[in-house]
């Protein structure tokens, strides 16, 4: 497989069904007691004319918590009083936050939000009167992907987090070991108790991305979200030092989220044990530990069980609806790793994923894969006969020469350079979309290229001096300074970028200030600011047609691709080709001599979650599962065995492996595939 200059950019750098009215009503009376009456009325979808000032209200019993205890419904207690709260609203509607403070919903595309605490697995929202509501089919290859990142949330990366979260790790700098991803600035959280310790990063998580951003999302046009979501959600081992499992509540207030304002979402599985590419924003910034090294097998075992707990639990029809796509790996490095290394785990990921969700429409996920930094086009046939793949580029143009030609002289570029390219895509492999782009056509910006790496541009940057100094980055960071016709021609870029890639999630959403400065810093990145300051469309339909596409790509996408096979499969002999596990991991050697796990540990699933409002006592019960789709999924937690011996697992590839590996009986021993009952982990509130 060959290579793509726009495909590399990051690795050099180190027809919708009519709307419908619903109405629900339950009545009754008592003589003795005051009878809590719950009514959801006048759900609809469709074009709403703007300032529409209507909401519907459900009448729900006065308190302080969710009555999680109760059966499908309850009595309020004598003397208990109600409270009305909109459950459905469009433009101009007051919204209910859940701490019970109030905001207007803006949303001018006749999108409606719906949120009823006493059923909160309802997807009857819609985020604009084209995007399908979360109950209807999203006709990929028809209905366009138009969405951002939430980067620098839920992982937080120093190729962009340092980027979207400056304030994070500004006060880390410049201590003895300074914080340049996010192992280094766990260590110095968890060392600084004066300030909290990791709880600074709950506290980011609460407040960098809210309930009102996917609320403006949705107003802002876009019907999907990106969000990178990495292992330590789930668990950590050994000396790893990431925040273990918070991260998980706060994806499960985006699927809340999602939920209310009709927005799906792309759960991107971004930083894997071990890393799959060495880079600051899989988690610890170095070596290739996962797939490559003498614990790259060990590794791999562990992000495929990861991959699994995940897909069991959004794969449950409570979340698959919202969930509908699931990027299994972040970026691994296919030149490094080895192609054939990659493509093996990516079909090992993909029956994992199918396993837990089943084949066909509405089961489970969309599987996409990353494109390891290959060409669109070496990937043309992969997996043919797949039940619902997707491939995902990440084509930047700033990361490698550098010009100071303005921002004008790009208006076209992305057109030349992708169109044509995810036209043959689209034909030859299927659903196309690039996971992240964004306006840079320089590296300027505070920490785009990491922490202390400086900037090719201005000729300080690290990894390579041969980058000679192209002038000052002063013209393209003042945003504050740009004059009209710059920042049309950053929205005449930004529309050719989104019609050449049809389907798209710009990184990212919303840059943080830094704390130096009290501003953003990278304005190229952030989604939120170019609509704030007028270089982003108000309307993203506003880039369909920009490229003057002479040979469009025709849909539809085919049956398999859709999940309108119900039997899907792919051949015997195609999956004879990926064997599993490689024949050599690269820097390891061949995988009977390698440290590996067995399937004995017991198995975790994610929590399910409570909903409380306050104010409001919930009288209804959910049904939010168990964590867990498939019960006949059954195999244990890869986990060590006890008389063979292991490195540490981000050792990196100049270490030989353990010998003699095992002793005594496990020695040379095949592991035994064995029953653990899922272990439920308990319910965060949310």
């Amino acid at each position: 497989m060959g290579g793509n200059r726009y495909m590399e950019e990051k690795r050099a750098m180190y027809a919708s069904p009519k709307s419908k009215r619903k109405v629900y009503l339950i009545a009754g009376a008592a003589a003795a007691a005051v009878l809590v009456i719950v009514i959801a009325l006048g759900v609809y979808f469709g074009v709403v004319k703007k300032n529409h000032d209507s909401s519907t209200v459900s009448d729900v019993a006065s308190g302080n918590s969710s009555d999680s205890g109760s059966s499908s419904s309850s009595s309020g207690s004598s003397g208990s009083t109600q409270t009305k709260l909109a459950v459905t609203g469009a433009d101009g509607s007051k919204v209910t936050l859940e701490d019970g403070s109030t905001f207007t919903y803006t949303n001018s595309f006749g999108g409606t939000w719906y949120w009823d605490i006493n059923d909160p697995f309802n997807n009857d929202a819609r985020a604009q009167s084209w995007s399908p509501a979360l109950n209807t089919t999203f006709n990929y290859g028809v209905d366009r992907i138009r969405g951002v990142n939430l980067g620098g949330w839920l992982t937080v990366e120093p190729y962009s987090d340092t980027m979207d979260a400056p304030a994070l790790f500004e006060p880390y700098v410049n201590n003895t070991v300074p914080a340049v991803d996010e192992w280094t600035l766990s260590q110095n959280m968890a060392a600084d108790t004066s300030k909290g310790g990791l709880s600074q990063l709950e506290t980011h998580y609460q407040t960098f991305i809210t309930e009102q951003d996917f609320a403006q999302i949705a107003g802002a046009g876009l019907n999907y979200v990106r969000i990178a979501l990495p292992f330590w959600a789930i668990e950590t081992r050994g000396s790893e030092p990431f925040l273990e499992g918070t991260a998980w509540k706060y994806f499960l207030k985006a699927i809340q989220w999602a939920r209310k304002y009709g927005i799906r979402i792309n759960l991107d599985y971004h930083a894997l044990p071990g890393s799959q590419n060495g880079w600051n924003h899989s988690g610890k910034l170095g070596s290739i530990n996962m797939l490559m090294g003498p614990m790259g097998l060990a590794n791999a075992q562990r992000s495929l069980d990861h991959i699994r707990i995940i897909a069991e639990f959004i794969s449950q029809p409570q979340y698959s609806s919202v969930v509908t796509m699931f990027g299994i790996t972040n970026e691994p490095q296919a030149s490094a790793i080895g192609n054939a290394q990659v493509e093996a785990f990516y079909l090992q990921a993909y029956e994992v994923v199918r396993k837990a969700s089943g084949i066909g429409a509405g089961k489970g996920p969309i599987v996409s894969f990353h494109d390891a930094f290959l060409s669109r086009s070496d990937w043309a046939g992969f997996l043919p006969g797949a039940d619902r793949i997707s491939l995902d580029s990440h084509p930047y143009l700033c990361f490698s020469t550098q010009s100071s030609a303005p921002i004008s002289s790009y208006a076209t570029t992305p057109c030349t350079a992708w169109g044509a390219d995810v036209n043959s895509s689209m034909s030859n492999f299927g659903l196309t979309q690039a996971g992240e782009f964004s306006n840079a056509v320089t590296d300027c910006g505070l920490w785009v290229n990491g922490v202390g790496q400086g900037i090719r541009y201005e000729g300080t940057y690290v990894a390579d001096p041969s980058f000679k100094s192209v002038g000052s980055c002063d013209s393209w960071t003042d945003w504050q300074a740009y004059d009209q016709s710059t920042k049309d021609a950053i929205k005449q870029f930004a529309l050719a970028s989104m019609d050449a890639l049809q389907n798209w999630f710009f990184w990212t959403w919303k840059i943080g200030n830094s704390s130096v400065t009290g501003i953003v810093e990278s304005p190229a990145w952030s989604y939120q600011l170019g609509l704030e300051q007028g270089w982003m469309p108000t309307d993203p339909r506003e880039a369909d047609g920009t490229c003057g596409n002479s040979s469009p790509w025709t849909p539809p996408l085919a049956d398999n691709q859709l999940g309108n096979d119900k039997s899907a499969s792919i051949a015997a002999s195609v999956s004879a080709s990926y064997p599993w596990p490689p024949s050599t991991i690269i820097g390891g050697g061949i995988p009977s001599r390698l440290p590996t796990y067995t399937p004995t540990g017991a198995i975790p699933t994610l929590p399910v979650a409570t909903f409380t409002q306050s104010g409001v006592k919930a009288t209804a019960t959910p049904t939010p599962g168990d964590g867990w789709e498939n019960a006949s999924d059954t195999p244990g937690l890869m986990v060590n065995i006890a008389t063979c011996s292991y490195l540490d697992p981000w050792v990196g590839t100049t270490v030989d492996p353990p010998s003699p590996l095992c002793s005594g009986s496990s020695k040379r021993r095949e592991p035994v595939l064995e029953y653990r009952e899922p272990m439920i982990t308990a319910m965060p509130v949310l």
